[in-house]
C-alpha cells in the first residue's frame, strides 16, 4: 500500500506517507530479516491456497478472524505461527525508477478521521492483539510484537516529553526576564539529553531519507515538521483506543471515510 499525496492535506494525510515509506523501505525489510512474520496489509497481498486451508483447519474452518479490528495484520502473524513463510516484496514499476508496484489510495485528510483510523489500529494491534495472539515465536518475532504493541506506552512518553519541553521553555523565559530560577542538569542527565538529541536527529534524518526516496525531496523536507502532527495523532488515537478497550471494545466496526481519486467520496 502506498498513500497518495493529498495537496489539500499536506500535514494530516501527509504523515501517513512518511510512516508508510519508513515501514516499507526499512521496517518490514528488517522484520523479514530477523525471521518475524510479515503482517498483511489487506490489499496488495497474496496467500497460497494451501495456507488458507491450513488456517481454516487450525481455526474451526474459519481462516479469517471476523471479530478482529485488524484482521489483515493478525492474518500475517497467524500464518507465521503455523510455520509458513511470509515475505515482503518490493518491485519497481519501471527498472531504475522511484515508482513501485503497489496499491494506491488516499488516507484520512482531517484530524477526526485520522484519529479514528489510528485508534482502530492501536486497539487491534496493541490491545486486542495482545489478548488474541499473545507472545510466541523466537526472539525476532517477540521483539517485533513488542514494537507493534508499544503505541499506548509511546503515547504516554510523548505526552511526558512535550510537557517537559513546555516546562523547560517556561523556565528559560522566566530566567531571561530576570526571575531567580535556575536549572542545572546533573552530568548523567546532561549525557542522556545529549544522547537523546543525537538519536532524535538520526530518526529525523532517516524519515527524511525514506520519504524523499518514495515521494521526492519536498515531501522529505515536510516529513520533519510532520513528526509533530503524527505524534499528536498518536496521542489522541491511543487515548481513544484505551477508552474503547476499557469499555469492552468497539460496539460496531468504526468505518473510516476515504476519498477515491476518480469517484469522489465513499466509505470503506
Amino acid at each position: 500500500m502506498l498513500p497518495l499525496s493529498d495537496p489539500d492535506s499536506r500535514w494530516i494525510a501527509g504523515h501517513y506517507a512518511d510512516e508508510f515509506a519508513q515501514s516499507h523501505i526499512k521496517e518490514l525489510v528488517v522484520r523479514e530479516a530477523v525471521g518475524a512474520a510479515i503482517p498483511l496489509a489487506g490489499v496488495g497481498c497474496a496467500i497460497e491456497r494451501d495456507a488458507i486451508d491450513r488456517l481454516a483447519a487450525a481455526h474451526d474452518g474459519r481462516p479469517f478472524a471476523a471479530t478482529s479490528l485488524t484482521e489483515d495484520y493478525e492474518l500475517g502473524l497467524r500464518l507465521g505461527a503455523l510455520g509458513l513463510k511470509t515475505m515482503f516484496v518490493r518491485l519497481p514499476a519501471v527498472p531504475g525508477s522511484r515508482a513501485v508496484v503497489a496499491s494506491r489510495g488516499h488516507f484520512p485528510a482531517n484530524l477526526h478521521c485520522a484519529v479514528r483510523q489510528k485508534a482502530r489500529w492501536v486497539g487491534g494491534v496493541a490491545l486486542a492483539g495482545w489478548d488474541r495472539l499473545g507472545w510466541s515465536g523466537g526472539i525476532g518475532e517477540r521483539w517485533m510484537r513488542m514494537r507493534d504493541r508499544r503505541g499506548p506506552f509511546a503515547a504516554l512518553l510523548l505526552v511526558a516529553g512535550y510537557v517537559a519541553l513546555l516546562l523547560w521553555i517556561q523556565i528559560g523565559l522566566a530566567a531571561a526576564m530576570g526571575a531567580p530560577v535556575r536549572f542545572e542538569a546533573s552530568p548523567l542527565l546532561a549525557t542522556l539529553l545529549i544522547l537523546n538529541a543525537w538519536l532524535l536527529g538520526w530518526r529525523l534524518l532517516m524519515r527524511f531519507a525514506f520519504t524523499s526516496a518514495a515521494y521526492g525531496l519536498r515531501e522529505g523536507l515536510r516529513s520533519i515538521p510532520r513528526v509533530i502532527v503524527g505524534n499528536l495523532i498518536a496521542i489522541l488515537a491511543a487515548r481513544r483506543a484505551l477508552a474503547l478497550h476499557e469499555a469492552g471494545g468497539p460496539k460496531k466496526w468504526d468505518k473510516t471515510r476515504h476519498i477515491f481519486p476518480a469517484h469522489g467520496a465513499a466509505s470503506s
